[in-house]
């Protein structure tokens, strides 16, 4: 209860420094008292939840904003941390590099097909987007029985709600990195 009593100091902190609210403010906006206020952002008083809602609601803002742990500005993800998925016998090998998250409707992969890899996708969900772009290599791409070949430098948007394939159509490694859009 300790460390979230101190994350909760840290968030209402910033989001009132962001805001540029003195404390006064906040517990006029909010109807919680300064006095408590102050005693929440020095991690001194663990506010109930009916006080966090009157906090969020007050500062218009989302009430996870408060308990979470915030993300760091920067964070490097390195390739060799990441557990690759394979198919087509390890010919075709993705990188999760920023897996699917609810507040922001992306993720991120790199993938490696060896001359020859192959990958029948499925359909994903109505109107889900993929972005790909060819860093070394060479791709056939394969929507709705038509082929796209992606060159190394090169990059290609498609609608991937349906069957789709990717293909190493060169004689070298294809390295591709891919954005996969889910729309709300």
């Amino acid at each position: 209860m300790e460390e979230l009593n101190l994350i909760i100091a840290k968030n209402l902190k910033s989001h009132r420094e962001k805001k540029k609210l003195s404390l006064e403010k906040v517990a006029e906006l909010t109807g919680v008292s300064k006095t408590m206020i102050g005693q929440i952002e020095r991690g001194e008083s663990s506010p109930t939840i009916t006080t966090l809602w009157k906090i969020a609601n007050g500062l218009k803002i989302s009430f996870t904003s408060l308990i979470e742990n915030p993300q760091p500005e920067a964070r490097v993800i390195r390739k060799n941390e990441i557990h690759a998925l394979t198919e087509d016998n390890g010919k075709y090998r993705v990188y999760p590099f920023f897996p699917f998250d609810e507040k922001r409707r992306f993720e991120v992969y790199s993938a490696e097909l060896e001359k020859g890899g192959i990958l029948n996708a499925s359909p994903h969900g109505v109107d889900t987007e993929e972005f790909i772009t060819v860093f070394e290599g060479e791709l056939t791409l394969t929507v709705n029985d038509t082929d796209h070949v992606i060159g190394a430098g090169d990059s290609i948007q498609f609608k991937a709600d349906r069957e789709h394939t990717y293909f190493n159509s060169g004689e070298t490694l294809t390295r591709l990195n891919m954005v996969i859009y889910y729309p709300v």
